[in-house]
């Protein structure tokens, strides 16, 4: 019987077994994370009165052969001093990230949150290839939208690899990570997965290689009480750039709660670094 060694091609390249793997992990999780946050009621937290200080759409992208839900919001009385793209977590849909758009546009702040394809209404299956190509697509799609505004790409937990991942492709302003990690493995490590299955693990999204080349100005945003990736993670983080990024470490801060209870003591930094 084949071992899973046996189906890896050479150390480090994902083989189809990681493929498998990671499409199933990424569906079970996500789906149970969803279904908790809308019986938790966790799914509507953050949100302010919508329509005060902000306009909305929603949009339709194309990415391969997905098509993903994005969200757009910008300011309402005032035009905006730049854009983000928001590249979210495993477990998040758009809905959830609204209360964060809502405090960016009260700030002067446009922004674009879409699901990866297989996420909320987006169609499609999850893939590491997939999520990528879905960056870059929403990225254009936000260019399109937005064409007068530099664009910064944020990149919250999951969401921080794909957005490393893609950073040299887009056009961007600046690359901003929030809870983010330093590999996939690494990753998979921090959140427990026993390690029996680590070699069911896919080598992707090593934030080291694509860090040490990247031009542009990085922030790097991390809550203190952060129970999933620890706080280390941001400091390695930071040292894989060249020149080294900025760290706001957040105070009282854990995994979920930017989100979940947005504030400006965690979101300031990133309005900030996006709007130079």
């Amino acid at each position: 019987m084949p071992t899973v060694d046996s189906m890896v091609v050479k150390r480090g390249t994902p083989s189809r077994a990681h493929r498998k793997s990671f499409t199933f992990a990424i569906t079970c999780i996500s789906r149970f994370m969803i279904y908790r946050d809308r019986v938790l009621g966790w799914s509507k937290s953050g949100r302010r009165r919508a329509g005060i200080d902000e306009r909305v759409s929603r949009h339709s992208i194309s990415s391969a052969e997905s098509v993903l839900d994005a969200v757009f919001v910008e300011p309402s009385e005032r035009p905006a001093a730049a854009a983000i793209l928001l590249c979210h977590g495993i477990g998040e849909t758009v809905e959830q990230w609204f209360g964060v758009q809502q405090l960016l546009a009260a700030n002067g702040v446009a922004s674009m949150v879409f699901d990866y394809a297989g996420y909320g209404k987006s169609t499609g299956r999850p893939d590491w290839d997939q999520f990528e190509l879905d960056a870059v697509a929403a990225f254009a799609a936000l260019e399109k939208m937005a064409p007068q505004l530099a664009i910064s790409v944020v990149g919250f937990s999951l969401g921080s690899g794909v957005a490393v991942a893609t950073i040299s492709q887009l056009n961007a302003r600046s690359l901003i990570l929030c809870e983010g990690f330093t590999s996939f493995r690494e990753a998979a490590a921090a959140a427990w997965v026993p390690r029996a299955l680590a070699r069911l693990v896919p080598p992707i999204w090593d934030a080291c290689p694509p860090l040490s080349q990247c031009k542009l100005p990085v922030l790097i945003v991390h809550g203190e009480k952060d129970w999933l990736f620890p706080k280390e993670m941001a400091a390695d983080l930071a040292g894989y750039c060249n020149p080294k990024a900025e760290v706001v470490l957040v105070p009282n801060t854990a995994h979920n709660q930017p989100f979940r209870t947005p504030r400006l003591e965690y979101w300031g930094p990133v309005i900030a670094q996006a709007s130079r």
